[in-house]
């Protein structure tokens, strides 16, 4: 398994990124997927975790990103998407894409606060915003 993260980089305040986490030898469609981000003497935190094998309400988004992050994701190209509007100062972290990879009927909140039990991981992208 394989993912692949991409898409960081400069922005000043208020503008928009769109963070992309390309996966190879698992399908996105079966698993929990989640953006994580870390700041240097922080605790790793979940940003958006969703279940793609159940239905409505298994999408989380961490309180300070409501309304501006979005996550989708792309199933012919198993590719799952970030899309961050209205990026503040405190946004800036290096991002992680993650796959839990057993089919499971929770939901994303349960998982994005618990990262160790997440099995895949992408290598981080930096998301730095300043003016």
């Amino acid at each position: 398994v394989q993912l692949q993260a991409s898409g960081g980089g400069w922005v000043q305040p208020g503008g928009s990124l769109r963070l992309s986490c390309a996966a190879s030898g698992v399908n996105l469609a079966d698993y929990t997927i989640g953006w994580f981000r870390r700041v240097p003497g922080k605790e790793r935190e979940g940003v958006s975790c969703f279940n793609s094998a159940t239905s409505v309400g298994s999408t989380y988004y961490e309180d300070s990103v409501k309304d501006r992050f979005t996550i989708s994701r792309d199933h012919a190209k198993n590719t799952v998407y970030l899309q961050m509007n209205s990026l503040k100062p405190e946004d800036t972290a290096v991002c992680s894409c993650a796959v839990y990879g057993r089919r499971t009927q929770d939901s994303g909140l349960y998982y994005c606060v618990r990262p160790y039990l997440f099995d895949y991981w992408g290598r981080g992208t930096l998301v730095t915003v300043s003016s």
